[in-house]
């Protein structure tokens, strides 16, 4: 089931591979995502050593969460992978001029993932192409409608 999908990060590149990787969390952070409070859409993922952080991802707390604690919503998360997916991953950013970028989370088991996108940046004709190809299907499945 997804929480919050990025659907700028489609926008802005392609998507050549994704892998599903686990969030280190604190509680108060986990509340805030089932309550529908978190935002990746200006977050992005660095390598550090041999592990793998997100930074930017924004999760707002609830009041009621918790009394004692001094919650820092934009705090960098470390993210959970196996280290043949990491060596991979490694691999590609630095050689081939790939980037990371998280496309969406979700639960699975009752746990709370994301989605990394491997991904290329587009230039700016490649955008207005897909624009214009995502209008024309539009268009086409317009156009079946009303013949039948």
């Amino acid at each position: 089931m997804t929480i919050i999908d990025n659907r700028k990060a489609f926008h802005d590149y392609f998507i050549e591979d994704k892998y599903e990787a686990g969030l280190v969390l604190e509680g108060w952070e986990v509340k805030g995502i089932r309550a529908g409070r978190a935002n990746i859409k200006e977050s992005y993922v660095v390598i550090r050593g041999a592990e793998i952080f997100i930074v930017g991802m924004h999760i707002t707390p609830l009041e009621s969460a918790s009394t004692h604690i001094h919650p820092d919503p934009t705090r960098t998360r470390k993210l959970l992978l196996h280290s043949e997916q990491i060596d991979k991953l490694i691999g590609k950013v630095e050689r081939a001029g790939y980037a990371l970028v998280p496309l969406d989370l979700h639960y699975v088991k009752g746990r709370v993932k994301v989605s990394v996108g491997l991904a290329k940046g587009k230039k700016q004709f490649d955008k207005r192409e897909s624009e214009k190809e995502r209008d024309w299907e539009r268009e086409k499945a317009r156009l079946v409608r009303t013949k039948a």
